[in-house]
């Protein structure tokens, strides 16, 4: 498989060096998590890792890639947002990937952010735009979401009164789900589930919508 080559030549390029994950991480200013993906072939480094790679290491990148897949593969080592698989003339599903923490600065979708990726069902035509998945974490959102259901949002900077959407909130490194409401300067994040308070978004409190809920995927147990 390509990704066990590449993730074998990245360790051996490593241990050649004498260097340990962290090392090799904070050289390419990415986490350590993101070196053992690389290494055990959980994930494949985008083009511009592998660059990053090939300079430090002052190789060629088909020597990481093996040169015959070099070309050949290239969307493999691209991993795109969305791929869109036709299921009849009414629904699609589309491979997402699936948002952990999200590392300041980084685009959503950067590599570092994706802890995995899910396969939902959408009727025709899906949303557009670039869309990832959140792992709903607790209860302030039932009924209308279930603790551990995936969440499909559409990446966008604002979104109507009334409709859920996700939501940085200042030092969080994990965006919030809640339905948002504007009143004055402020931006009210607020739970479905009355028992929870809402949130108050101002300048002593800032946050940021990165993006509108357009599809649940409920968590059955």
């Amino acid at each position: 498989m390509v990704e066990n080559s590449i993730a074998s030549q990245i360790k051996k390029l490593r241990n050649g060096r004498g260097w340990t994950q962290p090392q090799l991480a904070d050289k390419l200013s990415v986490s350590k998590q993101t070196i053992s993906n690389w290494e055990t072939g959980i994930k494949v480094p985008r083009m511009g890792s592998l660059q990053k790679l090939a300079d430090l290491f002052n190789v060629k990148i088909g020597e990481i890639t093996n040169a015959s897949i070099e070309y050949d593969d290239a969307s493999i080592l691209n991993k795109p947002s969305n791929i869109i698989y036709p299921l009849s003339d009414s629904l699609q599903r589309v491979k997402i990937p699936i948002i952990g923490e999200i590392a300041c600065g980084d685009p959503i979708t950067a590599e570092e952010n994706i802890e995995g990726y899910t396969e939902e069902t959408f009727e025709k035509p899906i949303p557009s735009g670039t869309l990832f998945a959140l792992r709903c974490k607790g209860h302030s959102m039932e009924p209308t979401i279930h603790d551990g259901s995936l969440v499909t949002i559409r990446e966008q900077p604002t979104v109507e009164d009334g409709e859920i959407a996700a939501v940085l909130v200042d030092g969080d490194n994990e965006a919030t789900l809640k339905r948002v409401k504007h009143q004055g300067d402020l931006i009210m994040l607020i739970p479905d589930n009355k028992e929870y308070d809402p949130i108050i978004l101002d300048k002593n409190n800032p946050g940021r919508i990165v993006g509108k809920a357009v599809h649940v995927s409920w968590n059955i147990k």
